[in-house]
C-alpha cells in the first residue's frame, strides 16, 4: 500500500473528474443509474450514502494517487449525500474520512476490461466489501457467470451464492429482473429486500395505488347497483376516485 501524506495528496479540485473514456455502450450507464434512481426512492430520507456512476474514485493503494479507477457505479455509506451541499465531479477518499465504496459494480462490454483481475485486484487492495460483475452478453466467452458477486473476507474475494442476494452490512439485496414498467423488456440490476422482494420504484408504487383505488371503486358501484342506486345519478363528481384513493391511503 502506497503510503503518501495528506498533506502532499491534490485536493478534488486538482483532480480530473475522470479519464474521459467513453463506456462501451449504453448499459454501463443505463443499469447502474437504474440503481441510483431506485435508491434515491427507497433511501429518500437518508442523507449518508452516496451513488456514483462512472466517477473516478481517487485512492491511495495504487501507484498514484492522481489516477483513479472508475468503476460503472459504487456505493458508499457513512458519507454526505451531497458534499458540502453540493455534487461531487469525483470521489477522493482522502476528503471522505478514508472511508471506501462498501460495493462497486461493474457491467462488462465487449471491450474486455479486465473486471475479472486486474479491477478486481484493485479493489481488493482498496477494501471494497461487495464487488459485483454484471456480465449478460459476454460472460460465455469469459468463461464466468451472467451476474457474479463477491465479498472480501479476511483481505481475499470470496465468490457468493443465491441471488438475489443479501448484503447485511449494507441493508440491500442485489440480482437481477425485468421491469414490468419497461417496454424494451430488458434485464436489469436492482435493490432487493431481506425477503427476497424486489424495491419498487415510485411509479410502480403509485401505479399499484391506483390499481387498487380503481378496484375498490368497482366494488363500490357494484354494490349501490345491487341496492337498486345507479351511480349516475348520484353526482359523484370526476374527482371522486380520487377522493376514495386518499381515504384508503390514510
Amino acid at each position: 500500500m502506497l503510503k503518501i501524506s495528506h498533506q502532499h495528496l491534490p485536493t478534488s479540485d486538482e483532480l480530473p473528474d475522470s479519464d474521459d473514456t467513453p463506456v462501451d455502450n449504453e448499459d454501463q450507464n443505463f443499469l447502474p443509474n437504474i440503481l441510483l434512481f431506485l435508491l434515491e426512492y427507497i433511501w429518500k430520507d437518508r442523507d449518508d450514502w452516496f451513488f456514483g456512476v462512472d466517477m473516478g474514485l481517487y485512492h491511495t493503494t495504487g501507484a498514484n494517487p492522481r489516477i483513479p479507477v472508475i468503476p460503472d457505479g459504487f456505493l458508499s455509506l457513512g458519507v454526505e449525500r451531497r458534499k458540502g451541499g453540493k455534487s461531487r465531479g469525483s470521489y477522493v477518499t482522502w476528503e471522505e474520512q478514508n472511508i471506501v465504496p462498501a460495493l462497486v459494480i461493474e457491467v462488462v462490454s465487449q471491450t474486455y476490461g479486465k473486471e475479472y483481475d486486474q479491477k478486481l485486484e484493485i479493489y481488493r487492495r482498496l477494501g471494497v466489501l461487495y464487488y459485483v460483475i454484471y456480465n449478460p452478453h459476454f460472460y460465455q466467452r469469459d468463461r464466468h457467470l451472467p451476474l457474479e458477486i463477491y465479498k472480501l473476507f479476511e483481505g481475499n474475494y470470496e465468490l457468493q451464492s443465491g441471488e438475489p442476494h443479501w448484503m447485511p452490512e449494507i441493508g440491500l439485496g442485489i440480482g437481477r429482473c425485468v421491469l414490468p414498467t419497461d417496454k424494451f423488456h430488458r434485464e436489469v440490476l436492482s435493490w432487493f429486500e431481506e425477503g427476497g422482494d424486489r424495491y419498487l420504484s415510485g411509479e410502480e408504487v403509485e401505479r399499484q395505488r391506483a390499481e387498487v383505488v380503481q378496484r375498490e371503486l368497482e366494488i363500490l358501484l357494484a354494490r349501490l347497483r345491487s341496492l337498486g342506486i345507479d351511480p349516475d345519478e348520484l353526482n359523484l363528481g370526476d374527482n371522486f376516485g380520487d377522493k376514495l384513493g386518499d381515504n384508503l391511503g390514510n
